[in-house]
């Protein structure tokens, strides 16, 4: 092992000893450590990406477009897959071990001081905030598309106050923190909207739409609307993606390809193209952006662990969906765009997940289901898991496996037995983020 692999070592144990789930929803401690930085997240200037699903997707293909124009990025998202430093990507890529051990030199010592200064300690999250603000100044880039980790009006990046922020789909999720209704939760997600911000907004369900509207209001921001202002035009099927027409603030793009799968892919994009065109000042008195450009940007982008092939032969995707309505739009995907005539789903997922609802949205495409534990302290027991697929699917097509690993082969085994007499057989392994990263070690590896 080298010195800065050594080190890099220590910096990930300093990280997670201040608990990797550990929550504290309040700004105080991380406002006082960057200030102690010299206040780097006023640097740049940043999109501020909130929403239930799809808020990292969105903000890579925000990051993709705005390098196709030309500029510097810096991206900050959560959780990650494989590795922390996926969290601060600078130019679209992770930092490497050595910058990310500077930024926690830089951070750390100041840290232990804030530390001193406040009943709780900082959060795991607010370190790998504050370094990933420092790592952005240092670079420096030219913007930075940052994530909200949990909510919004409390969620540490949340001193940002974008000029421009963008609100994707908002569903039921993280009810024990934002609260038991939709309006709740968009109440707590709206609140990175400042005076004088442009809000890019998702179509909402209505309880959603109306705080929404009503904070933009009383803070004076600009809303653009999906579906009013802009949103997708045309969407069809292509190797590998979709092909899209999409309506921008400042006109149609036509002919773009999205080499990712699903409606709500599509959505995405354009989201992050409205984003990006009121970021750079395009809009209806203000002229579009080069339609070749954004074809580049959006041709470039990807989304880890987003209905992401991984193998073939059988083919095995991955998802990270966690809720119903991520779990609604990866059936639809499989639905609309994988012609499977036998899929096995391995499905994990954390203790405080809806899952029932999950399992009666998989159980029309779901030929069987193999459930297990993922790596996660928080997963929901397999036994507990069992028990809710039974009833959903029958005694028959579930098969539990206690570990993640025999759960993958039992779902290959069951994929391979059925491969050669119809063709087009799938495995989906889903249910968390963390089951995804799990999976995607195995078999990477």
């Amino acid at each position: 092992m080298t010195e800065i692999q050594a080190e890099y070592a220590r910096v990930e144990r300093e990280l997670a000893a201040r608990g990797y789930t550990r929550m504290v929803f309040e700004l105080g401690r991380i406002e006082a450590l960057l200030d102690l930085l010299g206040s780097p997240h006023r640097a740049y200037p940043s999109i501020h990406i909130a929403g239930t699903n799809g808020k990292t997707s969105t903000a890579r293909m925000v990051d993709s477009l705005l390098r196709a124009h030309g500029l510097r990025t810096g991206r900050y998202t959560s959780p990650h897959l494989e590795t922390v430093r996926e969290r601060i990507a600078i130019e679209g890529e992770p930092v490497d071990e050595e910058h990310f051990v500077a930024a926690y030199q830089e951070v750390a010592p100041l840290a232990e001081l804030v530390d001193r200064k406040f009943a709780e300690p900082l959060t795991y999250f607010d370190m790998t905030t504050a370094m990933a603000f420092a790592a952005f100044a240092d670079a420096p880039v030219d913007v930075a598309v940052v994530e909200v980790g949990l909510g919004g009006v409390d969620d540490s990046t949340n001193v940002l106050h974008a000029g421009t922020c963008v609100i994707t789909p908002i569903g039921l999720d993280h009810t024990e923190w934002l609260g038991d209704t939709i309006g709740d939760i968009a109440q707590a997600k709206v609140g990175i909207v400042h005076s004088g911000s442009t809000l890019i907004c998702a179509v909402q369900p209505e309880e959603a739409a109306e705080p929404i509207l009503r904070h933009c209001v009383e803070v004076g921001a600009t809303v653009a609307r999906e579906g009013r202002e802009f949103g997708v035009v045309d969407r069809q099927l292509a190797v590998g993606g979709q092909q899209l027409a999409l309506q921008g603030l400042g006109g149609v793009y036509d002919e773009v390809y999205l080499p990712l799968h699903g409606a709500h892919q599509a959505q995405n994009a354009a989201l992050a193209l409205a984003a990006v065109e009121a970021f750079l000042g395009a809009g209806a008195n203000r002229g579009a952006l080069s339609v070749e450009t954004v074809r580049a940007g959006l041709a470039g982008a990807s989304s880890p662990g987003r209905l992401e092939r991984v193998r073939t032969a059988p083919t095995i995707l991955l998802d990270a969906a966690h809720n119903p309505h991520g779990m609604q739009a990866v059936v639809e995907a499989l639905t609309e765009e994988f012609n499977f005539r036998r899929l096995v789903v391995v499905l994990g997922a954390l203790a405080d997940k809806d899952v029932a609802t999950e399992l009666e949205l998989l159980e029309p495409v779901a030929d069987q289901l193999v459930v297990t534990r993922n790596s996660s302290p928080r997963a929901m027991p397999v036994e507990q898991l069992a028990a809710a697929a039974v009833e959903v699917f029958g005694d028959d097509r579930v098969r539990v496996e206690a570990q993640l690993p025999d759960a993958i082969a039992t779902a290959v085994g069951l994929a391979e037995e059925e491969m050669e007499a119809l063709g087009g057989v799938g495995v989906l392994i889903t249910g968390s983020v963390v089951t995804v990263a799990d999976a995607r070690r195995l078999l990477r590896r």
